[in-house]
């Protein structure tokens, strides 16, 4: 007999669908729904990045935290069966305390290997990004919904004997919310992904806090340079919402990588065409320690086990192979219309990519 029973997020008038708030709308395998927070300090000595997902249909809550302090990256992760309480958000040592929806949150690591206790404090409205969808031939293998938002962070964090006092005025938080289907390791694509080969991939993300604004910016495109996702948004409290346009951006990358050193994304405003200045502080790979693919060793929605928790750190002196075949997320110091902002640059190119002059995928910069 099947276990339905109610559970205690059914006593609330929140469900989309005549099914318990246990289950989810689709029988997809690939049905998730996650978080991701960067904390980044002003001057580049540390990017902090937490994120927390559950996977309904494979019964999987995990999450992760890694932290990049000069050339090491620290990272606890954990894995436990899906419980019933959705709304109790922890794993391991790792816990997300929702203390006021959309405003405030706390974040907590009690780990010997890494630890912080962090409140984030939205400084502007949550951004709805455009919604997500990619097919792979006729079979759909994405479709997202996502929020984005930028804020202050303040709290304490430790690594390796380092302690940073992080504080609102030294210190940007930038955050992710999204959910939908997205492929999940153990997935097979079939003929389909066979006779449909990926030949290319690129993309940015940008979230971006100025002192008065934040700014959002989306740019996925395929090999041949066909947009298939496009966003510029910018957000002033007290003022609509700004849409800027069609950005074109424009990356100087280290010889020999696809590792972008600094960009300038042209913003088509027809009031007004601006240009967001781009200074990479650090960066850190998605693929080590925060269970994105390629990664190796833990992936997201994989079953570890009850209970499993795993405390890795990596060096960053020389090249990590995986690195250059995932997205990987940039602190950086972003300068528009006269004003100095800070946030994440997130990348990710991969195989052809024509406006770039990438032909392939062992195709580098010169």
């Amino acid at each position: 007999m099947a276990d339905d029973r109610p559970v205690p997020l059914d006593e609330y008038p929140v469900h989309q669908v005549p099914l318990s708030m246990k289950h989810v709308a689709t029988g997809d395998r690939n049905a998730y729904d996650r978080c991701i927070f960067h904390v980044l300090d002003h001057e580049g000595r540390a990017l902090l990045i937490v994120g927390l997902g559950v996977y309904p249909n494979l019964g999987v809550i995990d999450a992760y935290a890694t932290l990049r302090t000069g050339q090491i990256l620290h990272a606890v992760r954990a894995s436990d069966a899906l419980g019933e309480d959705r709304m109790r958000l922890t794993v391991g040592p790792l816990r997300i305390e929702v203390e006021e929806p959309l405003r405030r949150l706390r974040l907590v690591c009690d780990d010997d290997a890494l630890s912080y206790d962090l409140v984030w404090t939205a400084g502007f409205p949550a951004l709805s990004e455009p919604h997500h969808v990619q097919r792979r031939g006729g079979r759909l293998t994405l479709e997202g919904r996502r929020f984005v938002q930028a804020g202050s962070v303040a709290g304490v964090l430790r690594a390796a004997g380092e302690e940073f006092r992080v504080t609102p005025g030294e210190w940007t938080g930038t955050r992710d919310r999204s959910w939908g289907v997205r492929p999940m390791p153990g997935e097979d694509g079939g003929r389909l992904a066979a006779e449909h080969p990926t030949e290319g991939f690129h993309w940015i993300w940008c979230p971006v806090r100025f002192a008065d604004r934040f700014l959002m910016v989306i740019v996925q495109e395929d090999a041949d340079g066909y947009r298939t996702l496009n966003d510029a948004t910018l957000v002033r409290p007290g003022h609509p919402d700004r849409q800027l346009g069609w950005p074109q951006p424009e990356i100087t990358y280290r010889p020999g990588t696809r590792h972008p050193e600094r960009a300038v994304v042209h913003l088509g405003d027809v009031r007004k065409p601006q240009e967001l200045e781009v200074e990479i502080l650090t960066s850190s790979p998605l693929a080590l320690g925060a269970g994105y693919p390629p990664a190796d060793d833990w992936q997201h929605g994989t079953w570890r086990g009850h209970g499993w928790t795993d405390r890795r750190t990596y060096g960053l002196t020389e090249r990590h192979p995986l690195a250059a075949y995932g997205v990987t997320d940039h602190a950086a110091r972003f300068r528009l219309d006269g004003q100095v902002g800070h946030g994440i640059f997130e990348h990710g190119s991969f195989g052809r990519h024509d406006p770039s002059g990438f032909t392939g995928f062992d195709s580098t910069a010169r």
